[in-house]
């Protein structure tokens, strides 16, 4: 078993909340983690895709007041969203006999929906967390590069060979197009969606461009809103924003648009192995892709992530605000010997920012200039935790 850095984030959210909703695409290790937690405690697993599960829940109240003193891991729960309201009155009460944190583990893999329906009933009684897919941070340093290539799902990366990974995958994004999509949103023809994620996958890293989309497609432009609406509510695809400050100058307002498994990415192309991943032109986005999810994934809590473009030129491929409003910017390259843009030196410019890094596929660190640094992603992916552990250190010592 991979040990996922996010397990000591859940525990201690337990600790300080009611309830916390863990949200993931599917396969990604929701279930494997929530079980691997419930071992360690008095827990009990309900997988609410099961009709056996379900009917535990024919009278919600009375079996959760029976295990009011353990913790209750709902899988699936977006099955039964008549449940939520039912949790507020079970929370409330127990929190008048003293039972006021560790109640509920809720896990879940399209975030709006879980959102929506839990924030309408559990609002000041939940926390949300987010699992993604595997990071260089949780596997050995000679693992990068396959990773890398297989993605982050676990039985992808974890695959005997490179061939059985892809066919993983292949089943994975197939179930994807003709089981879970449709439970989601309306029905979509499975072969309009997949040329409509390949074509994403082409322009990785580029900007939305939904006429263009919308042409190839022979579709409307609300339907590819729709469509890309629907695979970032999934957790499949990253919308990154256009990041706006005061500058004076024209900006690139489209957002930019990923697939966030580089695994996924490769198979939606037809990518089977590193050569032939670095002799493809979407190296370079899928590389990028790869190190935008790797660093939001180890950074603060409530930091907001952007990217910013001038019409004169001026271009930062990650903009990181951090808890307090400072900001780092952040240029992508594969290359350690790379060196910044003037584009990046003028967005730095603009942004104010902190710091600056060039970050690569190597080691180590060295300064460039004044506040910016070339440094290698698992570097910087530790300056990231430090940060975060930093921060939830000063939040704990705040608690009554």
């Amino acid at each position: 078993m991979i040990n996922r850095a996010i397990v000591p984030v859940v525990r201690a959210a337990l600790e300080e909340q009611a309830a916390v909703a863990l949200l993931g695409p599917r396969q990604v290790g929701k279930t494997t983690l929530a079980l691997e937690i419930a071992r360690q405690s008095d827990a009990i697993y309900l997988d609410l895709q099961k009709a056996s599960d379900r009917a535990k829940l024919s009278d919600p109240p009375a079996f959760l007041e029976l295990h009011e003193k353990r913790l209750v891991i709902l899988d699936e729960v977006h099955r039964t969203p008549d449940l939520f309201p039912v949790l507020r009155g079970v929370i409330d009460e127990g929190r008048r006999r003293g039972h006021r944190t560790g109640r509920f583990l809720i896990l879940g893999s399209a975030s709006t929906d879980l959102l929506r329906q839990s924030g309408e009933s559990l609002a000041g009684r939940i926390r949300y967390l987010d699992l993604g897919p595997i990071h260089p941070g949780e596997v050995d340093p000679g693992a990068d590069e396959t990773l890398w290539v297989r993605g982050g799902f676990p039985d992808s990366f974890l695959a005997r060979s490179d061939g059985e990974s892809l066919a993983w995958r292949d089943d994975l994004i197939r179930t994807y197009l003709e089981r879970d999509i449709p439970q989601f949103g309306p029905r979509i023809p499975s072969e309009t969606l997949r040329r409509f994620w390949t074509m994403l996958a082409h322009t990785q890293g580029g900007l939305h461009n939904a006429a263009r989309l919308a042409a190839g497609l022979e579709i409307s432009g609300q339907t590819v809103g729709r469509y890309t609406d629907l695979l970032v509510d999934l957790l499949l695809v990253r919308r990154l924003a256009s990041y706006s400050v005061n500058a004076g100058k024209r900006l690139v307002k489209s957002p930019k648009v990923y697939i966030r498994d580089s695994g996924l990415l490769h198979a939606l192309l037809g990518i089977d192995d590193r050569d032939s991943l670095l002799g493809h032109p979407v190296v370079g986005g899928s590389w990028e892709g790869f190190v935008i999810e790797s660093l939001l994934a180890v950074a603060p809590l409530r930091t907001v992530p952007g990217f910013y473009r001038t019409s004169g030129g001026a271009e930062v491929d990650l903009v990181l605000e951090l808890p307090g409003g400072k900001r780092w910017a952040v240029e992508i390259k594969r290359s350690p010997a790379a060196t910044p843009s003037r584009g990046f030196h003028e967005g730095f410019s603009d942004l104010e920012a902190e710091r600056g890094w060039v970050v690569h596929s190597g080691s180590g660190r060295h300064p460039l200039r004044d506040r910016i640094q070339s440094i290698g992603l698992r570097d910087l992916m530790t300056e990231l935790t430090g940060l975060r552990e930093s921060n939830r250190g000063r939040k704990r010592s705040r608690l009554p």
